[in-house]
């Protein structure tokens, strides 16, 4: 059977939301559950939903076709916002309208996006949290250069207010060359085992994560604690410093003079007086292999 006419109401998709959210948001201006917004769709769903971050819901070629007659949004242009993870081969080549909720990994899971950006997309009323994928060649975070929010994980339910960090922002707005993703896994475990030694960076990182929950008190200490959970907001900047450098080593070993010079002109871009890491640092084994 066709599904219902095209819907009354403009909702639009953040850039990178995940299905699951999209279709959850789509439901509440409706008044709906995401259940009986798929029921009225004649989408067969299976699977066990959860909450939105937690979870993606996969879509056949036949329900997806069917979500874009419904929200008047072209099927490209909602195959291009909603950023999926490979569907099941059984949802992929399913005939029918079919629809499959899959959990997500806590490593994969997409975070809370921007509550003002939400709420500049029509229908213009208050609505769920959207949960969106970060960029995949930056730091997994999410920054809202224009409304100064940003979160770093998912066990945050809401984003964060980074008014007091203007350097998160700034360094968002400067990423123009993205690093290469090698540089940038080396930079995140680099600046990652720093964090959590107190090394180098420590006092600034330090009065970084106390600004940020002061200015957020919402953030509490338990097991989801704002040192674990916030840390890869603390470390954002210096890890795509790190990860610039790293971008221009060249492919072979560097010798002691060359390490010599790489580790003053780093210091200078991090803004500390000299940079002497100790033997066993993840920096050293990246300049000395390939």
């Amino acid at each position: 059977m066709w599904p219902s006419p095209p819907g009354a109401l403009r909702v639009r998709p953040l850039p990178r939301e995940t299905a699951a959210s999209y279709l959850t948001r789509l439901a509440a201006a409706y008044h709906l559950s995401t259940a009986h917004l798929l029921d009225g769709l004649y989408i067969t769903a299976t699977g066990t939903p959860a909450a939105p971050h937690a979870t993606e819901l996969h879509l056949s070629c036949e329900a997806a076709r069917r979500l874009a007659a419904f929200t008047r949004i072209p099927l490209a242009h909602l195959n291009r916002a909603l950023t999926r993870r490979p569907p099941p081969a059984t949802i992929a080549i399913a005939p029918t309208a079919t629809a499959r909720w899959q959990p997500l990994a806590s490593a994969v899971q997409p975070l809370p996006a921007c509550t003002a950006c939400i709420l500049r997309r029509p229908p213009h009323h208050a609505a769920p949290a959207a949960w969106i994928h970060p960029a995949p060649d930056l730091p997994r975070a999410m920054i809202c250069t224009r409304h100064q929010q940003a979160s770093s994980d998912p066990r945050h339910r809401a984003p964060l207010n980074i008014r007091s960090l203007p350097e998160l922002t700034r360094t968002r707005l400067a990423a123009r060359r993205r690093p290469t993703a090698a540089s940038l896994s080396w930079a995140t475990t680099i600046t990652t085992r720093w964090y959590d030694h107190h090394q180098h960076l420590h006092i600034r990182w330090h009065t970084r994560l106390h600004q940020l929950t002061t200015a957020n008190p919402h953030l509490t200490p338990g097991p989801a604690s704002p040192t674990l959970t916030c840390r890869g907001l603390v470390t954002y900047p210096e890890t795509l410093t790190l990860a610039a450098a790293l971008d221009h080593l060249p492919p072979h070993p560097l010798n002691r003079a060359q390490q010599t010079a790489f580790l003053h002109h780093l210091a200078g871009r991090l803004h500390l007086p000299r940079l002497a890491p100790a033997d066993h640092d993840l920096l050293w084994q990246r300049l000395t292999t390939r």
